[in-house]
C-alpha cells in the first residue's frame, strides 16, 4: 500500500479545517433560512405580519439571514481562514 504523500503536509490540515468551517455555515444557513421560512410563514396568510412591506417569514428568513451569513463570511475570512501557499514546503514551517 502506498502512503499517502500528504500526511504531515500541514496545508491539508488547514484546508480541511476551512472546507468543514464552509459546510457548516452552509448547513447554519439552510437551518436558519428553514426555521424562519417554515416556522413565521405556516401561518394563515391573513395572519401574516409585515416588515418593509415583505412578509416577516421571508423578511427574517431571507433578508436577515442573507445578512448575518455574509457577515459570519466575513469574520471568518478575516480571522479564521489562513493564506496557505500552494507551492511545496522546502524546509520550515510557515504556518
Amino acid at each position: 500500500m502506498e502512503k499517502n504523500k500528504h500526511t504531515g503536509d500541514r496545508r491539508y490540515k488547514v484546508a480541511k479545517k476551512e472546507a468543514l468551517l464552509g459546510i457548516g455555515l452552509a448547513v447554519f444557513n439552510f437551518i436558519w433560512w428553514f426555521g424562519f421560512a417554515y416556522g413565521f410563514g405556516s401561518e394563515p396568510v391573513s395572519e401574516y405580519t409585515y416588515i418593509a412591506g415583505l412578509p416577516s417569514w421571508f423578511f427574517y428568513s431571507c433578508v436577515v439571514g442573507f445578512i448575518v451569513v455574509v457577515l459570519l463570511v466575513i469574520i471568518l475570512v478575516k480571522m479564521v481562514f489562513k493564506e496557505v501557499p500552494f507551492d511545496e514546503e522546502e524546509g520550515g514551517d510557515s504556518l
